[in-house]
């Protein structure tokens, strides 16, 4: 096996380790992003739980929700909210607007690695392909129809191997790009909700406890 890459990768001219490289930076951002939605996912999801069983006006609430959920993306929305002293509600979002716009990028990190995967991956493919292509054809140029049928049909075929990997590596990348937009749609999204939750129970017109 360890033959055959050495082979594969001198027939690419070196393309095909730097396509098991890209795919080993893709696979590792994507075993990160994974485990990173599902904690801030969740914990937004607790967060927005605990707030709606918030009563109007309980400052002291909001700062133990903030408090508990400390390590969480969120948490300091709920903080800022409670921590702004603004007269109206309309200051308060702006406030936690302010703070949104300073997490979203930590939702989107690394995700240039995929996006430069799916792309940058069959290009590196195309080209090894083309460099083991020209060497094939030159080994049939220098000995005819000496070389023989297979020699010539296994060195294309060993020469789109590098096509091979880089349109896997693209579709990998792929899936997993629009699975973590989705992830990061999500994302702002819970948090715009939040935001309108923590105003409602600092501004709101209710004295009562927000719904189960």
């Amino acid at each position: 096996m360890w033959t055959s890459f050495i082979e594969l990768s001198r027939l690419s001219m070196g393309v095909i380790p730097v396509l098991v490289v890209l795919f080993t930076l893709a696979l590792a951002v994507i075993i990160e992003r994974l485990y990173f939605f599902h904690r801030v996912l969740s914990q937004g999801a607790a967060i927005e739980h605990d707030l709606k069983r918030t009563s109007y006006r309980d400052t002291e609430s909001l700062r133990g929700i903030a408090a508990r959920f400390r390590t969480a993306l969120q948490a300091g929305l709920v903080m800022t909210g409670v921590e702004s002293r603004s007269e109206d509600a309309e200051a308060a979002e702006r406030h936690i607007d302010e703070t949104i716009l300073e997490v979203v990028p930590r939702m989107d990190r690394n995700l240039w690695v995929l996006d430069t995967a799916v792309t940058l991956g069959p290009l590196l493919g195309l080209l090894g392909t083309i460099f083991g292509m020209i060497k094939t054809f030159n080994v049939l140029g220098a000995h005819g129809m000496g070389a023989g049928a297979g020699a010539v049909t296994g060195g294309i075929g060993e020469a789109l191997v590098a096509t091979g990997v880089g349109l896997f590596i693209a579709i990998v990348g792929l899936i997993f790009l629009n699975y973590f937009n989705k992830r990061v749609r999500m994302g702002v999204q819970q948090m715009e909700l939040i935001k309108l939750t923590v105003v409602n129970r600092l501004h709101g017109g209710g004295n009562g406890v927000g719904a189960a």
